[in-house]
């Protein structure tokens, strides 16, 4: 759903910027990013758990902050798709890591089973960030992580193709379809369905039909009880997926996915994808000239409001060394010249506001997506998500092919809330 070196030269700059900042030997002082100051670790250990794209961004800067403070600092890297579970794993039997980057929507579980803490951020740095990043790891009102990305699904469109954004869905739907026609593409539309379907990608059209996931409590928390998908107008929004699906319109396909999506799109095939942030990196090596847009809804001027997601540093509650592990996480990691690091490796729109700053220029797209996500809904990040995605993208999937969207959609919401105490 959402994952994916930069030049000696900026990672020379960076370590020289790093190296001031947490200060060397003799009693010098670490600047937090809130503009207070702490003192310099001064030793210990600490292992951080991230994967592959994360740790090569971070050794270098990570390996000057153990040489400046006199910590040994050990960056294993765990496949992204094991990364949760394996911490969950490890977090039980004591062999916990002190630190691990990943999503905002684990959060819910992570806390569930004791496995995080949270972590103590000044009014100065907390103001720093992206409102929505900070909303999104905040959770029964603390905060949990430190956001370095955000991201949310937006329409690329290839402009030598398509040179205006569709303003509703069937103007999409309708541009797509003359290229095939006229021989100039194979594909309507890039939406990644696949067998299981895909309700992450697939928010903004269910929205823009009405229909919505968790209402909400009176102070702003999801409220597992109300599952929208067991109202009325849930089978309405996801009708849409068959209406638009492979016995409809056409603009919802099976056969398209997270793996071949992207190649489509760079290769031509298709003038429009619907997808994320972390796609940024492909198009901008495949040399195709794209723009990006708010996946649109059914009404012009109306579009369909995505997922809001937030990557994250975390401090493990089962670490051996919390103290450092929080002065890391609180002085270190929110500072600009290591999220710049991480935004080279990875180029999502950032959650500090200074890096945004100083990387929007290389990337318009950067705010583009930001701008396509603003009135998004931040991803659920309590427990009960991980009831929520397999039935879902079933029934999506299944009504994408011509199943009844009512007795689908029904059967979805009984296998949720069976899973929900």
């Amino acid at each position: 759903m959402h994952v994916r070196r930069y030049a000696a030269a900026a990672v020379a700059a960076s370590l020289l910027l790093v190296t001031a900042a947490c200060g060397g030997g003799g009693g010098n002082k670490t600047p937090s990013a809130g503009g207070n100051s702490a003192p310099a670790a001064g030793g210990g250990a600490l292992l951080i758990w991230a994967d592959e794209t994360r740790t090569t961004a971070l050794k270098p800067l990570i390996d000057q902050f153990g040489k400046d403070n006199g910590v040994t600092v050990t960056l294993q890297t765990i496949p992204g798709d094991k990364l949760q579970a394996q911490f969950v794993t490890a977090s039980q039997a004591g062999k916990a890591p002190d630190l691990v980057l990943g999503a905002h929507d684990w959060i819910g579980n992570l806390v569930q089973n004791g496995t995080i803490d949270p972590v103590q951020l000044t009014g100065d740095l907390t103001s720093g960030f992206n409102p929505l990043a900070i909303k999104g790891v905040t959770f029964n009102g603390q905060v949990y992580g430190i956001p370095y990305a955000v991201e949310n699904v937006a329409l690329f469109r290839n402009t030598d193709l398509a040179p205006k954004a569709p303003a509703t869905i069937d103007e999409l739907l309708a541009a797509g379809k003359a290229l095939v026609s006229s021989g100039k593409t194979k594909e309507a539309v890039a939406w990644p369905s696949g067998n299981s379907g895909n309700p992450y990608h697939g928010y903004p059209f269910y929205t823009a039909g009405g229909g919505y996931l968790f209402g909400k409590k009176s102070n702003g928390d999801y409220d597992a009880k109300d599952l929208g998908l067991s109202k009325p107008d849930a089978a309405k929004a996801m009708a849409n997926f068959k209406t638009y699906g492979e016995k409809g319109k056409g603009l919802f396909k099976r056969s398209i996915n997270t793996d071949n999506d992207t190649a489509l799109f760079t290769g031509k095939k298709t003038a429009f994808m619907i997808d994320g942030p972390w796609r940024i990196a492909d198009l901008d090596k495949s040399g195709v000239k794209y723009d990006v847009s708010p996946v649109p809804g059914f009404t012009a001027g109306k579009p369909g409001k995505p997922f809001v997601g937030i990557q994250a540093l975390y401090v493990a509650s089962k670490g051996k060394n919390k103290a450092l592990a929080q002065e890391f996480a609180t002085n270190f990691f929110p500072t600009k010249d290591v999220q710049v690091a991480i935004y080279k490796a990875d180029p999502r729109p950032p959650a500090l506001t200074a890096t945004l700053d100083e990387v929007k220029g290389t990337s318009p797209s950067l705010e583009k997506f930001l701008n396509a996500g603003k009135d998004g809904d931040i991803l659920p990040a309590i427990p009960e998500m991980a009831s929520v995605w397999d039935p879902w993208g079933k029934a999506e999937a299944a009504i994408i092919g011509g199943a009844d969207p009512a007795s689908a959609t029904a059967a979805a919401a009984k296998a949720i809330s069976s899973q929900i105490k």
